[in-house]
């Protein structure tokens, strides 16, 4: 017989949801386990329980006792929990069954229906995914995560009048950092302006470097204008716009007009899928850097051979790494091919993975010597090819008009829009896409026989290399 519980299951629910919100998983789960106990199928025990495990990583888990909870609760709660397991862990049919059975049990929950949106958006469904974004908007208006996904959609739709204006919505999801501190002074609309424009280089790495092409624009509005990004950001800035004033912390802000988020200049300047500015490349290394590069590898690789830059990895911290990256070993069938030399782009934890590089075909990897993105790009110029998950090197490449052949997940960033291989942002850009959700083995394989093939005419090729 189950030992009585001192305090009421209610009761115990209730701190356990606590120190769920206060970011405390493994104390919540106790409490849970607690009730559990006692009562093995109590269903917001079971949800409580694999929300926490969710939370610290254990998403097999997580599934088995959200699962568990929805049969036992019949509502419509758990059924979402389950759907965002199932779509985190690439199992969509799961995820769209427990998203419509969510949606069946409470019609009116617009967090059901941004539910569905998402897994949706995940299976690349984006007109359905874009009518239960809608949906979910009629019920409330004012729901900011429901307006972000309909802006992807919209964007990855090639919709952009309606998706850069729904995409303004990314400051209203809660927990997204603050733009900048409590200021009185307004954003700016884009109109000419003769006070000074603060411009944040939001977002990451590859985002500030993608919408730095509208900064031409912008300074013929607003000339005097100063640039607040990570010090990271200030070689390539420059490299770009070689007079703008850039500041690395907010204590240096001087005054100003108006404010504007690089990733809001889209919206100011209207721009289509036929508008978007492509004066590439943009971006220029310095030639001295790429010129001690280019001896540094001319020593350290064999003469001839085709070299190319590998990046298998981006953010850790970004939402969907998990789909975007993948290991270095799901590229070893690249090292089987002849005459072909490669160099590490990588940085980051996983550019540990450099060392396990199986043979014949060489990867040679710069270690601290790629320091900075100024070094990046130097590097890159050297090359004749970059092949590169979807990360700041791709945007890198593809601001310098340089050869660049991306590996794409198969639900991917709007940016890259839907079923082609090339792209409007970076002409110069190859898209290799997965056919289904984490397939990089067929990714590497169809890139491995394009470059056995020599398919791809655009490659500056070395003498002798194998697609010469």
């Amino acid at each position: 017989m189950s030992a009585p519980i001192p305090i009421p299951a209610d009761e115990l629910l209730a701190i356990a949801q606590e120190y769920l919100d206060a970011g405390r998983p493994e104390a919540a789960a106790r409490l849970a386990r607690h009730i559990l106990a006692a009562l093995p199928e109590q269903p917001d025990a079971l949800h409580l329980a694999g929300l926490a495990a969710f939370q610290t990583g254990r998403h097999a888990e997580a599934g088995d006792l959200v699962a568990r909870a929805a049969h036992a609760s019949g509502e419509s709660l758990p059924w979402r929990t389950l759907a965002e397991i199932r779509r985190s862990q690439a199992r969509l049919e799961e995820a769209l069954g427990a998203a419509r059975h969510a949606v069946s049990l409470n019609p009116a929950d617009p967090l059901a229906l941004f539910q569905l949106a998402m897994v949706l958006y995940d299976r690349q469904d984006l007109p359905a995914c874009i009518a239960a974004a809608r949906a979910a908007l009629d019920l409330r208006p004012a729901l900011p995560e429901a307006h972000m996904k309909l802006a992807q959609a919209l964007l990855a739709s090639g919709d952009f009048a309606q998706g850069w204006a729904e995409y303004e919505w990314r400051w209203r999801i809660p927990g997204a950092p603050a733009l900048l501190p409590a200021t009185d002074r307004p954003m700016w609309n884009g109109a000419p302006l003769p006070g000074r424009l603060l411009l944040i280089a939001d977002q990451g790495y590859g985002d500030a470097i993608m919408f730095a092409r509208y900064l031409p624009w912008a300074l013929a509005r607003a000339p005097d204008a100063v640039v607040a990004a990570s010090a990271d950001l200030h070689p390539l800035l420059h490299a770009i716009h070689p007079g703008l004033t850039l500041i690395a912390h907010w204590g240096d802000v001087p005054d100003f007009a108006a404010w504007c988020p690089l990733s809001s200049l889209p919206l100011l300047h209207g721009t289509t899928a036929a508008t978007i500015p492509a004066a590439i490349p943009y971006l220029r290394p310095d030639p001295a850097r790429s010129a001690a590069w280019r001896a540094r590898l001319d020593a350290a690789l064999p003469p001839g051979h085709l070299r190319i830059g590998l990046a298998w990895a981006g953010r850790p911290t970004h939402p969907n790494d998990a789909s975007r990256s993948t290991p270095l070993a799901t590229l070893a069938p690249l090292a089987a091919l002849p005459d072909v030399a490669f160099v590490s782009l990588q940085k980051g934890e996983a550019a540990a993975q450099s060392r396990h590089w199986p043979g014949p075909a060489r990867l040679h990897d710069p270690g601290v010597a790629l320091g900075t993105f100024d070094d990046t790009a130097a590097l890159v110029a050297t090359l004749d090819l970059v092949l590169a998950v979807d990360t700041a090197v791709v945007h890198l490449a593809g601001a310098m008009g340089h050869q660049c052949w991306v590996m794409l997940p198969f639900a991917p960033d709007w940016r890259w829009r839907t079923g082609r291989a090339d792209s409007p942002w970076y002409p110069s850009l190859r898209l290799f896409r997965a056919p289904a959700p984490r397939a990089w083995p067929e990714v590497v394989a169809e890139v491995a026989a394009a470059l056995s093939a020599g398919t791809h005419s655009g490659v500056r090729l070395a003498p002798g290399s194998l697609l010469a």
